[in-house]
């Protein structure tokens, strides 16, 4: 039965009404599991208290695209920290973060850069292709999932840019 009852909130005339009273009894069991969900509506928005099929709706509310196979906790970290990780993507500092955040590693970003110049018109740009080298320091290498952290990694790097990645004991 819901904490308020739609029969309470009548006037007195319809009190002693028998009709109104069961129509309304089935009318607040129907309206049960809405107050309910209103109630827990905040546990939904918090990624640290979501239901576990909610939370990759909420990763894409955040405009986070999490990957498959990632770890619950791991999931909930990211979409919690989605915002700072916007914040800086795109950088060594975004990249590090986003790559410590999924393997709870020291991880050090050293990247080629990706401007060519030259000073006289007509000659050719010499050109290195642009390439980022990520190494993560973890206590158990082994159990680091390198296609899936390559594959995060990639995703968080501009298409034409060469990831290298090096999982190491800590």
């Amino acid at each position: 039965m819901t904490p308020h009852p739609l029969a309470d909130r009548l006037p007195a005339v319809y009190l002693e009404d028998l009709f109104t009273q069961r129509f309304l009894a089935a009318l607040d069991e129907v309206l049960e599991p809405v107050f309910t969900v209103l109630d827990g509506f905040a546990g939904y928005l918090d990624p640290r208290l979501a239901p576990e099929d909610f939370l990759d709706w909420l990763a894409h509310w955040v405009a986070l695209d999490v990957g498959e196979g990632w770890s619950v906790l791991q999931r909930r970290v990211l979409v919690a920290r989605a915002v700072e990780l916007h914040r800086w993507r795109g950088t060594r500092r975004g990249l590090a973060e986003h790559v410590s955040l999924l393997t709870g590693g020291q991880v050090e970003v050293r990247d080629s850069g990706g401007v060519t110049s030259t000073d006289r018109p007509g000659l050719p740009v010499v050109e290195n292709p642009a390439r980022v080298h990520v190494r993560v320091r973890v206590a158990r290498p082994q159990e680091v999932d390198r296609t899936r952290l390559h594959a995060a990694i990639a995703s968080a790097v501009p298409a034409h840019v060469a990831v290298e990645l090096e999982v190491v004991g800590a």
